[in-house]
C-alpha cells in the first residue's frame, strides 16, 4: 500500500524562521579581533604574539562567514532596493576582514574600520526587521 504524502508549498523569507541572523554575531568577533591587536601590540614574547595573530586571523574569517550568511541569506532584493549602497557595504565589510583588511594587518585602526561598517549594515538590519 503506497500513500501519497499532500505537498504544501511555502515561501521563506530566510532558511529557519526570522530571529537568527543577527550582525551582533560579526561584531563580537570582530571586537575579538581588535582585542588580539591590542594584545598583539602590549606584549614583547613572541609566542604570545605568534598565538594573537593566529587567533585574529581565524575570528576573521569568522567576521566574513557571519557578513556572507546575513548578505545572502537574510538580506533579499527588496532590501537591496531599499538600501541601495547595502551590497557596497558587505562588499567594503568582507574585504576589511580578508587578507587585505583585518586578517593581514596587525593595524587596530583597520579593525575600527571594520567595526564601524558592521554597524552601519547593522543599522540597516534593524530598519530591516521594522518593515
Amino acid at each position: 500500500m503506497f500513500f501519497i504524502a499532500k505537498t504544501i508549498r511555502v515561501n521563506a523569507h530566510c532558511d529557519l524562521p526570522c530571529g537568527i541572523y543577527d550582525p551582533a554575531q560579526a561584531r563580537i568577533e570582530a571586537m575579538s579581533v581588535k582585542a588580539c591587536m591590542e594584545k598583539y601590540h602590549a606584549s614583547d614574547d613572541p609566542n604570545f604574539k605568534a598565538r594573537s595573530i593566529s587567533i585574529k586571523e581565524e575570528r576573521s574569517h569568522m567576521v566574513k562567514d557571519h557578513l556572507w550568511v546575513l548578505w545572502t541569506d537574510y538580506f533579499k532584493a527588496p532590501h537591496f532596493e531599499k538600501y541601495p549602497n547595502l551590497h557596497q557595504l558587505f562588499n567594503e565589510a568582507t574585504k576589511l576582514a580578508g587578507a587585505a583588511g583585518t586578517k593581514g594587518t596587525v593595524d587596530v585602526a583597520v579593525a575600527d574600520q571594520l567595526l564601524a561598517k558592521i554597524d552601519e549594515i547593522a543599522e540597516i538590519f534593524a530598519d530591516s526587521k521594522k518593515a
